[in-house]
């Protein structure tokens, strides 16, 4: 895939990992973990606890791009913002993936899903709603509401799922997020705030007999690839990138 950095004003790429049993709670096996995560990237050291269950290890967030993972009770998180191509955030999730049989005991017989997740954010003062309206339109089944006297949008964060074939076996999802609330609208008080589209693949259950979690998130990153290249960058990411720059 061609490079994202100047699709949008930052962009990032997560995986999350949910499974059906607890994570080790030991604390020397969660360091060991972390600190396994250190040894292959040594920027990554600032460590914290965010409450007894839930633990982060990340990169400098002031660095225009950085690194972090966490864990949960059932829930291994990693993600890389602003990374120089998506190979880079990719090579870090296959990191997580190699390290959590051997650091955490899950196995692919424990995995409930798996998500992977491409997000864009772009940065805009004025009401969100409207500049999705702007840069994309309306269904046409809403579109003569726009044409209505005196109609001020107050929400509108379109949202899609779909699957390829008809096993499911992994199911996307398009959505877009806006920050514009009504208070905005009444004061016309607009936060530069950011406006975020969010696309998932997703996989639930357990790893099939023979596959592996390394070439389920292939999979998983091959349908985000494909999608982002055949449709969300020319038909989401530029209009929306076009309509801010003309405001």
């Amino acid at each position: 895939m061609s490079h994202l950095e100047n699709i949008s004003d930052d962009h990032f790429i997560n995986l999350t990992l949910n499974t059906q049993m607890a994570l080790p709670e030991s604390r020397d096996t969660l360091l060991h973990f972390f600190d396994q995560v250190k040894k292959h990237f040594p920027g990554m050291t600032n460590f914290y606890g965010r409450d007894s269950s839930d633990y982060v290890l990340e990169e400098d967030k002031e660095l225009p791009s950085y690194r972090w993972v966490s864990t949960e009770k059932r829930r291994v998180f990693s993600g890389h913002v602003n990374p120089e191509s998506p190979e880079e955030a990719i090579r870090l999730h296959h990191l997580i993936l190699e390290l959590i049989p051997y650091s955490l005991s899950v196995s692919e017989l424990d995995c409930e899903s798996m998500n992977l997740t491409y997000g864009f954010d772009f940065n805009f003062r004025g009401n969100q709603n409207q500049l999705l309206i702007d840069a994309l339109g309306f269904h046409p089944a809403f579109e003569s509401l726009g044409h209505l006297p005196d109609i001020t949008l107050l929400r509108n964060e379109p949202s899609i799922e779909f699957t390829f074939g008809d096993e499911c076996k992994i199911q996307c999802r398009l959505s877009l997020e806006t920050r514009t609330n009504a208070y905005h609208v009444r004061t016309g008080n607009y936060p530069d705030d950011q406006l975020s589209v969010y696309l998932t693949a997703r996989h639930t259950g357990s790893v099939a007999e023979g596959d592996t979690f390394h070439a389920l998130m292939d999979r998983l990153n091959e349908s985000c690839t494909h999608l982002i290249e055949g449709h969300l960058r020319e038909h989401v990411l530029q209009p929306l990138q076009q309509a801010i720059a003309i405001r």
